[in-house]
């Protein structure tokens, strides 16, 4: 709590509407990412940056601007106020339906023809770790019996520390869980006093990273990349024909790209085609 006389915390709710689009609007080209994706998470966006605002004891959205002028470190704080993690498991069920009866097999029946055993998956802006512990679910409860002889390996990566601290503990709510078939909840969960925590041996497949797409990208290629709701809902143009290319670099021929249903991809030739385009999934030829 602040001790200081005279100032007053400053809550989310101090924080007009109005205010905070301008304050968006002016600060994320800055930041290389554009207003249109943050719509409908502003006020999420909002409660953070009005934490920070406590925290330095400023009384207003102006005050920080100028903070920002005076201290470009502070940039970087901005930043990871601006990244909202959302998801669930099996978010999207008709694209994890389409994984399961065309994707999944199609790439592993091309690794048992290229003599490998193992599928290599990433997944970025994982978050705490629903979509990547979907895909373990998946292949282990689906297709595993298919594919005896062919291992699922997930890297799933984030920006947010705390929310790969949260996913490595692979604890979650019932919300969390509310789209699974109810079959899987039973097989690949244990019901505890925190909640519903992934079974070790669903867990196992997955490693997760703290990583940045913006600055760094794994050495390793994949079989298939997952990037939802991440880097062409929020990003500006130029950083996401850029990020689109280091994806296709670490991309197998032949394998497939995932984006989130809604999204689409940048204008230019890279390679692609559309493997769904309704479910945004497309293939590297």
């Amino acid at each position: 709590m602040n001790e200081r006389v005279g100032i007053q915390p400053v809550s989310s709710k101090a924080m007009k509407d109005v205010e905070g689009v301008q304050f968006l609007q002016w600060c994320l080209p800055r930041l290389r990412l554009i207003w249109p994706g943050y719509r409908k998470v502003r006020r999420q966006v909002y409660k953070r940056i009005s934490r920070r605002l406590q925290s330095l004891e400023l009384h207003s959205v102006t005050d920080y601007r100028s903070y920002l002028e005076i201290h470009p470190e502070e940039w970087e704080v901005l930043d990871s106020c601006c990244w909202i993690p959302i998801s669930r498991f099996y978010r999207d069920k008709s694209v994890f339906q389409f994984l399961e009866q065309e994707v999944l097999p199609s790439l592993g029946r091309q690794a048992l023809a290229q003599g490998e055993s193992v599928l290599r998956c990433w997944s970025l802006g994982c978050a705490a770790g629903e979509e990547p512990y979907s895909l373990s679910l998946l292949w282990k409860l689906k297709l595993q019996a298919k594919f005896p002889t062919v291992r699922l390996v997930i890297l799933a990566t984030d920006i947010d520390d705390r929310a790969i601290s949260r996913a490595q503990q692979g604890c979650y709510p019932p919300s969390s869980l509310r789209d699974l078939p109810e079959s899987w909840r039973t097989q690949a969960f244990d019901h505890t006093a925190e909640g519903f925590r992934v079974k070790p041996e669903y867990q196992e497949p997955v490693t997760f990273l703290m990583q940045d797409i913006r600055r760094a990208a794994p050495e390793e290629t994949f079989h298939l990349i997952l990037c939802r709701y991440l880097a062409f809902t929020y990003f500006d143009s130029t950083l996401q024909s850029n990020t689109l290319r280091q994806l296709i670099e670490r991309m197998q021929i032949g394998g497939a790209l995932v984006i989130g249903t809604g999204e689409a991809l940048p204008d230019g030739e890279f390679g692609l085609t559309p493997w769904s385009e309704k479910e945004g999934v497309y293939r590297r030829v």
